[in-house]
């Protein structure tokens, strides 16, 4: 045991010391001594260069626990373990040119007194979604919340059967809906629903009628369900307020790149919503946030509810969220990750995949036709033809999913059988020669 080296031979070493900048130094410390303490529990000590290997795996999988760039070869455009949407190269910039110093992020440039964050993207928001208002919280299920507990505290919200949704993570519209202080009214049944089930629900304590749309699953067949223009009818005649938890956030028509026809933000506003909140991060292609837009008047109470100060976003999703909407306005969808991949033909990526397979003859790899999704809650009956690159390891596939999750970046894709896929639609070109190295390297 004497024979061990001593903590700072490996705390010293570049390669070791690299990752104090990336998990901490103390950190590091404690992954080598953690390595040095099994050694000395064992029978025989290894040689250095045995011990520095096991604690670069070591610290790798500590790095990895923290928040690092992946390739994604899933296929899945919108995958909500990866963050959903890629943002914008000008989204970026703007995130780097206005995080960097100081904004007028709460500050009215023009009278030199204090101004409002929600005013910074408010024209853009209206000009995408026809609203008369709107306004930005962290996320679409936070949107959600706050509109319950403004206006449905303490009194009912109708809600049909087929619409009492469960998201990601287990939490269920119902939980939201008690957790705001409202009370669920459920009406309809689980396939169809009727304008007169809303109004046979209605009485003096009704607050809200509440549609939220099936971002996530589909019914089919016998089935019947309220429009929206319907729904927001009925409730100006009863004179309550008619609100739409949209998700997907889509923005413009998504049939042309061959995905189904999705209700817009805009043509929910034109139904006659006087509310509707929509995700940032899913179809409208920007950061994570929530957006709720619809009437003026009742945007500006949902302003005065205290509960927003806790739901506000920071000036970083702000300056973001407004270049991505900016590409909207200027008619550059294509300055978007999201619609950049739309895009691809299914040919153009088989090109790719030929590329990569020939980049490495060493493995039994082939191109292969494949289909990809969207992913994130959306449109879960599409799918996109698509191409990538089919591994047959040595190893197992298993084994090497396992072998390219340690690589730097990972990479991840899915196992077909005694295969390994990697769908190229949600691989970047910029990222095809770090893909070839890793699928190389994790097959030896």
């Amino acid at each position: 045991m004497r024979d061990i080296p001593a903590v700072h031979r490996f705390t010293t070493d570049p390669a070791i010391a690299v990752y104090g900048s990336l998990i901490g130094r103390a950190a590091v410390r404690a992954h080598v001594q953690a390595v040095l303490d099994e050694v000395r529990a064992g029978n025989r000590a290894p040689a250095f260069d045995d011990l520095r290997e096991r604690m670069l795996e070591r610290l790798s999988t500590a790095q990895a626990e923290g928040l690092i760039g992946v390739i994604n070869g899933t296929g899945v455009l919108l995958h909500t373990n990866f963050g959903r949407a890629p943002i914008a190269p000008r989204a970026l910039e703007a995130v780097n040119a206005l995080g960097a110093g100081y904004t007028n992020l709460e500050y009215d440039v023009e009278s030199g007194e204090r101004g409002s964050r929600y005013d910074r993207v408010a024209s853009l928001l209206r000009e995408v979604s026809g609203a008369q208002a709107a306004i930005v919280v962290n996320n679409c299920a936070a949107a959600v919340l706050l509109v319950l507990d403004t206006f449905a505290r303490g009194r009912e919200v109708v809600v049909s059967r087929g619409q009492l949704i469960e998201i990601g993570g287990g939490f269920r519209l119902p939980d939201v809906l008690a957790k705001s202080g409202a009370r669920l009214v459920e009406v309809g049944t689980t396939n169809k629903t009727y304008v007169s089930d809303y109004r046979d629900a209605w009485n003096a304590n009704t607050a809200l009628f509440m549609r939220t749309h099936p971002s996530n699953y589909r019914v089919h067949g016998f089935t019947a369900e309220v429009s929206s223009a319907a729904l927001a009818a009925l409730a100006r005649e009863l004179e309550v307020t008619s609100f739409e938890d949209l998700g997907t956030g889509a923005l413009v028509d998504l049939s042309p790149y061959g995905l189904p026809r999705e209700p817009t933000l805009a043509e929910e506003i034109e139904a006659g919503l006087d509310l509707v909140a929509v995700s940032g991060d899913k179809l409208l292609g920007g950061p994570q946030c929530g957006i709720i837009a619809g009437d003026a008047s009742l945007v500006s109470t949902i302003r005065r509810n205290p509960l927003l100060r806790a739901l506000r976003v920071d000036k970083m999703t702000l300056a973001a969220l407004g270049a991505t909407l900016s590409a909207y306005v200027d008619g550059r969808l294509t300055d978007l990750p999201l619609f950049q991949m739309l895009a691809l033909t299914q040919d153009e990526l088989f090109e790719r995949a030929a590329r990569v397979c020939a980049a490495i003859p060493s493995l039994r790899i082939q191109p292969v036709l494949t289909m990809a999704a969207t992913g994130g809650g959306t449109l879960p009956d599409a799918e996109l033809p698509s191409a990538g690159v089919a591994v047959t390891p040595a190893l197992g596939p298993d084994a090497y999913a396992a072998a390219l999750r340690r690589v730097r970046p990972p990479v991840i894709g899915r196992v077909e059988g005694d295969r390994f896929i990697v769908d190229l639609r949600t691989v970047r070109e910029s990222e095809l020669s770090a893909l070839a190295h890793a699928l190389e390297a994790a097959g030896h």
